[in-house]
């Protein structure tokens, strides 16, 4: 399925790329993409991504998936789907909408995060 689709790149709590580009493949385990750069393997990242089905019939949504970067090469990247949500779109479409500057993706990054150090505390 090729739709539309921007993302969002975090490194060390500060978001460090954005773009758009156009999925290649969506699974329930991960999205295929191609974007302008190649993004770093490892990364957290946000893809928000337009949905084809119209909610009641008028709604655009957008599919939001919260992932880790697990491969790239060249324009073609592909990351993990850790978290997914759908929202609602704007009515009106504008060239570049804006980014969201909420801190989602960033509280995200750091619930993974203290999960991993939980995780290594057992282990210890």
């Amino acid at each position: 399925m090729i739709r539309e689709l921007r993302y969002k790149l975090v490194e060390n709590h500060t978001v460090v790329a954005e773009g758009t580009g156009e999925t290649i493949d969506i699974g329930s385990g991960g999205v295929s993409f191609i974007v302008a750069e190649a993004l770093r393997v490892g990364a957290f990242i946000e893809l928000s991504v337009s949905w084809p089905v119209l909610l009641e019939a008028n709604t655009r949504m957008r599919l939001v998936v919260f992932g880790r970067m697990v491969r790239t090469s060249d324009r073609i990247s592909a990351c993990t789907v850790d978290k997914y949500e759908f929202r609602t779109q704007a009515r009106t479409v504008t060239a570049y909408a804006n980014a969201r500057r909420d801190g989602m993706l960033q509280r995200w990054v750091e619930e993974m995060q203290k999960d991993v150090l939980k995780a290594r505390s057992a282990l210890a």
